[in-house]
């Protein structure tokens, strides 16, 4: 399955946070949204880094609560690994795995254009099963 399959059901919608918001104001966002990552952008289309859950809590552990009135910027991931929407799915399941990523950006000629969480991949590798599943026990019925 393509990486453009995914976005053509879930959206091509992106959260992003300037990196001069605080870590608070990233935190206040993503439990709104109910998301784990924003991707970091001053223009809402090119991607400067990431900023995930993980982050955030890895940060609070080594700095304390006083990393919420920090820039996000000081926090986020600058390695960002992306993927276009002719990507396919089982070379995105490989780097999500071997980069230890959750979240990857969708990116054409440089500018964003939606994002893959793991949740994603893991639901469409899911509906492809459960298709392959369905035509197995139609075949076998047919004979």
């Amino acid at each position: 399955m393509l990486i453009s399959t995914i976005l053509a059901s879930k959206g091509a919608s992106v959260a992003t946070i300037r990196g001069e918001a605080t870590v608070g104001d990233a935190v206040g966002e993503l439990s709104r949204r109910g998301i784990g990552a924003l991707v970091v952008s001053a223009d809402g289309t090119h991607i400067d880094g990431i900023v995930s859950e993980r982050d955030v809590v890895r940060t609070l552990h080594d700095r304390g609560a006083r990393v919420l009135d920090e820039q996000v910027a000081s926090i986020m991931s600058t390695t960002v690994y992306t993927c276009s929407p002719g990507d396919d799915t089982e070379s995105l399941m490989t780097t999500m795995t071997e980069r230890r990523v959750r979240h990857v950006p969708v990116v054409v000629d440089g500018v964003l254009e939606g994002l893959v969480s793991i949740g994603d991949v893991v639901k469409s590798r899911m509906g492809e099963l459960e298709r392959d599943r369905r035509e197995l026990v139609d075949y076998i019925n047919a004979r």
